[in-house]
């Protein structure tokens, strides 16, 4: 949450937490008898100005390549994520 809320900043679009959360879902899995977490589904959920909504979409299509966490787990967890504007 806190790569993409860095990038909306960027583009003057605030991220308190009455406008911006995530619901965060993930898969574990037993491989080689070992539990492990194959894949994780994100939810960003955002209010923001009509206006501010391309900006938006554009932070978040590039914001996992700036994610040290999502940086770290990429090849070995599988990442879904979506944005979603509120009203």
């Amino acid at each position: 949450m806190g790569t993409l809320a860095a990038l909306l900043a960027g583009r003057k679009i605030a991220t308190p937490e009455t406008h911006y959360r995530a619901e965060v879902e993930g898969n574990i899995e037993k491989v080689n008898d070992i539990l492990k977490i194959t894949a994780t589904r994100v939810r960003y959920y955002l209010r923001a100005a009509e206006e501010k909504q391309a900006d938006a979409r554009e932070c978040f299509s590039t914001y996992i390549k700036h994610c040290p966490a999502a940086q770290s787990v990429l090849g070995c967890i599988k990442i879904e994520d979506e944005l979603i504007f509120e009203n």
